[in-house]
């Protein structure tokens, strides 16, 4: 069974206000806007406790799925995330912990990623606020905006007997000119830049091998850059009747494209510019290179943000329409 919480103290009291008014605020909009409990319903089955057998009970699914949201929102490492709890006041309230209970370690929070992967929840988090977000209205069913971006890794060093600490998963690409070595995140989003579905590869694979799957259920328009053109694509889905907004690009032989092209490229660009924005938060979130080994947990890592982000996005898409 979960341990339960105690109720609060007069310490507990006495520190209420105490903390900064913009995190205090954005935790007031993280618990309105998500039902925590309808978020983790699901994940209430990892645990099998045998309260017979002895043993501390776990830490409450609740709690860990918030500590994995502050992970992404304040770019913490699990080491860092601890030490978070235990210094501040707002991190303590938001999860649920009193002033003196003790606090979940990095170890916790290890061990329960890994409970989530065995358990075949891998994706879970991010198909639950998917749900939760399209019952509201939130994701728009008006197109589908694609792109991908690279998410380096170590290249690694030599061992004394040649071989290399480098991810065996990982894989190199060139970009510009550039090497990388890493991983590759692709993404389909609304019109509005809310994360509806994602593929996690290794660097190599090419952009354009994951729209076909990202974009199977679109009725409206689908809209990327010029690494996605391809005729047979643009043909199927225009025989469907979605608009084929991917950017054009010249063909062999073409100097240059015409003006109609050009100024098609323009207004898709403005269209598609959206699906920029869940890299850019991620990247200037700390996520500019993947924190584990294996593709397996990045691909988890990867689906944690993308949730993290979504429920972000939807606050002042939320308050807005109020």
């Amino acid at each position: 069974m979960e341990r339960r919480r105690p109720e609060p103290t007069f310490l507990d009291a006495a520190t209420h206000d105490l903390g900064g008014r913009r995190t205090a605020e954005f935790f007031r909009k993280c618990d309105k806007h998500i039902p925590w409990a309808e978020l983790t319903k699901n994940l209430k089955g990892m645990y099998r406790n045998n309260e017979g057998r002895g043993g501390a009970s776990n830490w409450p699914v609740v709690m860990m799925v918030k500590c994995m949201m502050l992970q992404k929102w304040f770019n913490l490492s699990d080491p860092m995330l601890e030490e978070m709890l235990m210094d501040r006041l707002s991190f303590r309230r938001f999860v649920g912990l009193n002033v003196d209970d003790k606090t979940p370690d990095e170890t916790t929070f290890v061990r329960f990623r890994k409970r989530l992967r065995e358990h075949g929840y891998d994706r879970t988090l991010f198909e639950r606020t998917l749900e939760i977000l399209t019952r509201r209205g939130v994701v728009l069913e008006e197109g589908t905006c694609v792109d991908a971006t690279i998410i380096e890794a170590p290249k690694g060093r030599k061992r004394p007997d040649g071989s290399n600490t480098r991810d065996t998963e990982a894989d190199f690409t060139k970009k510009h000119g550039r090497s990388y070595h890493g991983y590759k995140a692709h993404i389909a989003t609304d019109t509005r830049g809310i994360i509806k579905d994602y593929r996690f590869t290794d660097a190599k694979v090419h952009d354009s091998r994951c729209i076909d799957e990202l974009i199977a259920d679109e009725q409206h328009s689908v809209w990327a850059d010029s690494a996605y053109m391809d005729a047979e694509r643009k043909q199927r889905l225009e025989s469907k009747g979605v608009t084929c907004g991917i950017v054009q690009r010249r063909t062999r032989g073409q100097e240059e494209l015409n003006v109609f092209s050009r100024v098609c490229n323009r207004l898709i660009a403005r269209v598609r510019a959206v699906v920029e924005h869940p890299f850019a938060w991620m990247k200037n979130a700390g996520y500019g290179a993947v924190r584990y080994v294996g593709l397996e947990r990045n691909s988890q890592d990867f689906a944690i943000h993308a949730a993290a982000y979504n429920f972000k996005r939807s606050f002042s898409l939320l308050e807005a329409a109020l």
